[in-house]
């Protein structure tokens, strides 16, 4: 299908939907990376938490899960999944993360990272 065929078949509705979901795109990005940097590091394997301690201190750890053992680096104020026995591998492919509130999953293993830090505006949740 050529490319001129198939704007000739675009609708202005279509046109405004995409037109949203860019918007929409463009507004969660510009949210996401507007979250402060995190501090600390939390680890979870289970329902309870395995490790807490300072992002800015640099550390490698292993945390042991169903399936093996989970190794986590904490580098230059960064959190990364090493290596994890997991089938798929998905946690070391999510990379690093540093921002407050950001999570490394390793759902097969039950290893959980998350990092906190101050919540931008200083809330974290308003209520009535």
């Amino acid at each position: 299908m050529a490319v001129t065929s198939l704007w000739q078949r675009i609708t202005r509705t279509d046109c405004w939907v995409i037109c949203l979901l860019v918007s929409a795109l463009l507004i969660s990005l510009f949210l996401s990376l507007g979250r402060p940097p995190g501090e600390q590091v939390i680890v979870y394997t289970g329902e309870k938490i395995a490790f807490v301690g300072p992002l800015n201190q640099n550390r490698q750890l292993e945390f042991q899960g169903p399936l093996g053992k989970t190794e986590i680096e904490i580098k230059g104020g960064q959190v990364r999944v090493l290596a994890s026995p997991c089938p798929r591998k998905i946690c070391i492919g999510m990379g690093e993360v540093h921002r407050s509130g950001d999570l490394l999953a390793c759902v097969p293993n039950r290893v959980v990272v998350r990092i906190e830090g101050e919540a931008a505006g200083g809330y974290d949740l308003l209520s009535r």
